[in-house]
């Protein structure tokens, strides 16, 4: 496992449970928005291995419900069977934030996973831009199969958006949705961009950024489509 950081404590990455989360190394995708950008490379150098997780939740195991995988791209790990394997036997409930776009990975370790929190970024042909690939990498095509898989399987999920106005516009986002609903997804988020000052993309204005949180026919639209509609703020 390539970790590249270790939180004790969250309420809010695994929805109704107390969790720690493990940040692993290295991402298939180069989103503009992305926040984490210092785990897109694997192999980096931390102050945190696997068997420091173990120990962590050892001691926690009646303080904890769950330990979530994130990243990054958890399932870029080989070893990720295993990890899950390894915390679901010391009592613990998992969850995965993943961009599906590694098809094959994410139906072996499904079995495994409790709740998965699905990134899908743009309209499944409108891809390339907002997860800052090329267009013949097929990733919305990729993440449009891992999204039929996971309803397939039955496993409780949240699909979620990063409103990105340089990448998104509403009308991006309402399209989305109709598909997401047709496909039967019942809980889906909207997350607001944050400013990130990369250099990657020139930054939006503020109106920009909140076009899509101050329209509220927009939102109504969104909210009649699903049984749990979340707004994130920043």
């Amino acid at each position: 496992m390539n970790i590249g950081g270790l939180l004790p404590f969250t309420m809010i990455d695994f929805p109704g449970k107390l969790s720690a989360v493990v940040f692993c190394q290295g991402c298939v995708l180069h989103c503009p928005y992305c926040h984490n950008p210092e785990l897109q490379v694997p192999g980096v150098e931390t102050d945190v291995s696997w068997p420091d997780v173990i120990h962590l939740l050892e001691g926690r195991q009646k303080l904890l419900d769950g330990v979530v995988f994130s990243g990054g791209e958890p399932l870029l790990q080989s070893d990720l069977k295993s990890a899950l394997e390894q915390v679901r036997a010391l009592g613990f409930k998992t969850a995965l934030h993943t961009s599906g776009a590694l098809v094959e990975r994410l139906e072996e370790v499904l079995p495994l996973v409790d709740w998965i929190g699905l990134d899908v970024k743009a309209p499944f042909d409108h891809y390339a831009q907002a997860s800052g690939t090329k267009p013949e990498a097929a990733i919305g095509s990729k993440t449009e199969k891992a999204l039929d898989l996971i309803l397939k399987a039955g496993v409780l999920f949240e699909a979620r958006t990063t409103t990105d106005p340089r990448v998104l516009t509403k009308s991006d986002v309402k399209a989305l949705a109709l598909t997401l609903a047709e496909k039967g997804v019942k809980h889906y988020a909207l997350q607001e961009y944050r400013p990130l000052e990369n250099g990657v993309l020139p930054e939006p204005s503020a109106n920009e950024i909140t076009s899509f949180y101050t329209d509220q026919a927009f939102l109504n639209d969104l909210k009649a489509l699903f049984d749990d509609f979340i707004v994130r703020r920043a």
